[in-house]
């Protein structure tokens, strides 16, 4: 998996201003180029672009897993099982209203993981987790 390439996401968000704090200040990601638009995020080594887009996002259904209402549709990344606990801390001490708080899901079971769901101010839902063991990523 060393040799992944970084992905491109475009998402919308209804104020670009707000957005832009909040992926900037909140979530401590490093701005790359933007116009009045738009604006790229260095989304821990991926490329995240907010394209404004005047109309809020309307509640996105919901799946269960684990017994939690996981949001669909919803995007994030994979982090290192210490970058998580640091990154859930550093989010906690911000305020983030979170939609599922930080745990361990599958807990004991193939594919355990830590996890944690929260929104943007567009409502576009955002998951992060991690696994002790990587090789638990795929694993049926």
């Amino acid at each position: 998996m060393s040799n992944l390439q970084p992905f491109h996401l475009a998402i919308p968000v209804h104020n670009l201003e707000l957005c832009r704090n909040f992926y900037t200040n909140t979530l401590s990601l490093e701005e790359g180029r933007s116009s009045n638009h738009w604006v790229d995020y260095n989304f821990f080594g991926h490329q995240l672009v907010i394209h404004l887009k005047e109309q809020p996002q309307v509640d996105a259904p919901t799946n269960s897993v684990d017994g939690k209402d996981v949001p669909v549709p919803h995007f994030g990344v994979v982090l290192a099982w210490d970058t998580f606990h640091k990154f859930a801390v550093l989010l906690k001490s911000k305020g983030i209203t979170f939609i599922i708080e930080p745990y361990i899901r599958f807990e004991g079971k193939v594919g355990e993981q830590a996890t944690m769901f929260f929104k943007d101010p567009s409502g576009n839902a955002l998951e992060f987790k991690a696994f002790k063991d990587m090789s638990q990523l795929f694993a049926k």
